[in-house]
């Protein structure tokens, strides 16, 4: 039997996020060599990585960086919690990051072409996951810029690294404010940033919707136009930033907060894991 402790297994656990009895495996064909170990589950997982690419990955990370007037925001998405949260995954969620905004990437496909060190991003994901055992990868990679840009990364759950990230892109110096915005959409979660952005189909099927609901519930004639701008409105609180009453004071709308701190919203962005 080979001659290891329980603090070896913990430290190769920690050394490579595997899971328990990978280590223990990985041990006892080492022989106790826990460096030996470590090479032989990153061996055995690059023979598995063919087999992990069905999986699904609802789990992982966010990760935000603001410099120069550009904000960059990246998922990193892996299988379970218990990696999502390790410090190897974390280590390579920062290190694609600082790649990606070295490289000046701003999708997937230029982040995963970034050089990383002598190889690629793509290179390091596939290395990382076959340490961890477990399908890794660049979900999600979006910029944006402009003379100020705030960045806000919520955790949902505090044993987890965060889940939600937001950037806000904007013109004026109030920068307490947009924050405060930048939270907000963390919570809130608009799809757009005014009305105008909208599509003209889904306003069009959105007044269809309102308008054959108001019709079920036997409401007048007379009342139907009132009633579906009324409903119509109210898609719009529930989807434009602007439209939506701000978090802080449900009494103003976010578009009335940004006016009176002298602010201009240009462009945000928000992911949240798995979505």
């Amino acid at each position: 039997m080979a001659n290891y402790t329980a603090a070896d297994v913990k430290a190769l656990r920690e050394k490579s996020g595997a899971g328990m009895m990978d280590c223990k495996s990985a041990l006892d064909e080492a022989d106790g060599d826990i460096e030996k170990a470590f090479e032989l589950l990153r061996l055995k997982g690059l023979k598995g990585v063919s087999k992990r690419e069905g999986r699904t990955t609802s789990n992982g990370l966010i990760v935000a960086r603001v410099s120069g007037g550009t904000g960059t925001l990246i998922e990193l998405a892996c299988e379970t919690d218990f990696v999502a949260k390790a410090e190897n995954f974390i280590a390579l969620a920062d290190a694609v990051a600082d790649a990606v905004v070295a490289a000046g990437a701003t999708d997937v496909e230029s982040a995963l072409a970034a050089k990383h060190g002598n190889a690629t991003v793509a290179d390091a994901i596939t290395d990382q996951a076959a340490i961890l055992g477990e399908k890794v990868e660049l979900r999600k990679v979006a910029t944006v810029s402009a003379s100020g840009v705030d960045a806000y990364l919520h955790r949902t759950s505090r044993d987890l690294p965060p889940q939600v990230g937001v950037l806000v892109a904007f013109e004026g110096s109030d920068a307490e404010t947009a924050h405060d915005v930048a939270v907000h959409i963390a919570a809130f979660s608009p799809s757009y940033l005014t009305r105008d952005e909208i599509p003209a189909e889904i306003v069009a099927k959105e007044r269809e919707i309102a308008e054959a609901t108001a019709r079920d519930e036997g409401k007048p004639e007379a009342a139907l136009p009132k009633i579906v701008e009324g409903r119509v409105t109210g898609f719009f609180k529930e989807t434009c930033l602007l439209d939506q009453d701000f978090a802080k004071d449900s009494k103003q709308s976010v578009g009335k907060v940004l006016e009176n701190a002298g602010l201009k919203v240009t462009s945000f962005v928000r992911f949240r894991v798995g979505a």
